[in-house]
């Protein structure tokens, strides 16, 4: 395939590619199927309902900035990140997610990513949003694009569904993405060696090689690096039209 394909060559590659669920289509969500941080949904709405006081916004901003500077780990950055939701309830957080999503998310979905994951429904590929977000983010999107599993990062509750301020173990990101797929595959005879991978993110290097058709997005660096001297082909999304830019995606730094 062109090292530097267009969405519809790559829909037109999945339209010739064997069907069947044995083959999966693992998509990021975060710079991959979206345009931006969906999690800047959530943030903007609890400083316009000033819910979020200015030392959580520092907080987050310090832990973000230690996160990208390596003096944190990705596990302590969301920890961090979820100890200021603690005491709220997961189900209505569920519900504002889905509004949020509407309301602000729905039309940041890259229309290209959205034809790319339809031509692996209609081949009939078990489709997965594998992603380091949080259900309050990932699943809305799931749910849109009718992608029937998700793989992300689940809060913590207590016995009355509200949040303790931790995250379930293990935390999905890099290397942990890689064996939550593993594991998902080998539990629904999936082969990972025939299987896409779409995603944006440097620390997604450790599962794009284990998946048979690496599918980069956007890549940042190191990604681009290890695409290039792979020969996987890249594909170049630009921003959806009208959107506003937020930098929190890169200051928060997750996907």
């Amino acid at each position: 395939m062109d090292p530097q394909p267009t969405a519809a060559d790559l829909v037109a590659e999945i339209a010739a590619s064997p069907p069947g669920p044995a083959i999966g289509a693992f998509f990021d969500l975060d710079g991959t199927l979206v345009d931006g941080f969906t999690a800047t949904a959530h943030a903007s709405d609890r400083i316009r309902r000033r819910q979020a006081r200015i030392g959580e916004v520092f907080g987050v901003i310090e832990a973000s900035m230690r996160y990208r500077l390596g003096r944190m780990r990705f596990e302590h950055l969301l920890t961090r990140a979820a100890g200021y939701l603690r005491g709220e309830s997961l189900a209505e957080l569920d519900e504002l997610g889905e509004k949020l999503f509407v309301e602000r998310v729905a039309a940041r979905v890259f229309p290209q990513m959205r034809e790319v994951v339809q031509a692996h429904q209609r081949r009939g590929h078990t489709v997965v949003l594998s992603s380091s977000a949080l259900t309050i983010h990932a699943e809305p999107v799931a749910r849109y694009l009718e992608i029937p599993h998700v793989l992300c990062n689940h809060f913590e509750v207590d016995a009355d569904g509200r949040l303790t301020g931790r995250i379930e173990k293990p935390i999905v990101w890099g290397a942990k993405k890689a064996v939550a797929v593993e594991r998902f595959c080998a539990a629904n005879d999936v082969a990972l060696h025939r299987s896409y991978f779409y995603a944006d993110g440097d620390e997604d290097v450790a599962l794009m090689r284990l998946v048979g058709q690496p599918r980069p997005v956007n890549p940042r660096p190191r990604l681009a690096d290890t695409a290039a001297e792979h020969g996987w082909p890249v594909l170049r999304l630009s921003g959806v039209a009208g959107r506003r830019r937020v930098s929190l995606r890169r200051l928060i730094g997750y996907d």
